[in-house]
């Protein structure tokens, strides 16, 4: 689970768009390589399209978030691994 911080005062209004229940921005969660100083381990962007992206446009940050309540899974074991019988192995 993540918790997100938007200033709305950075959105480009431009980038706002009506639906058919409100008013929507497309925005893009990404994970930081590290933590903040505030702990956030991504950041919140707008979203950009495909033609902006092959020029290089980036969308602006328009916010943090960081991972709550919720601890990193165990790793997998193999379950559907073939037993095999040992018994006659020699050593």
């Amino acid at each position: 689970m993540l918790s997100l911080k938007i200033d709305v005062t950075k959105i480009n209004k431009d980038r706002l768009f009506k639906g058919k229940n409100g008013t929507y921005l497309n925005c893009v969660v990404m994970e930081r390589k590290a933590p903040d100083d505030y702990g956030n381990t991504h950041f919140v962007c707008e979203s950009v399209s495909k033609e902006e992206r092959l020029r290089g446009v980036n969308g602006a940050i328009i916010g943090n978030g960081k991972t709550i309540g919720v601890t990193s899974p165990a790793p997998k074991t193999a379950t559907n691994a073939p037993q095999r019988d040992t018994d006659d192995v020699p050593f």
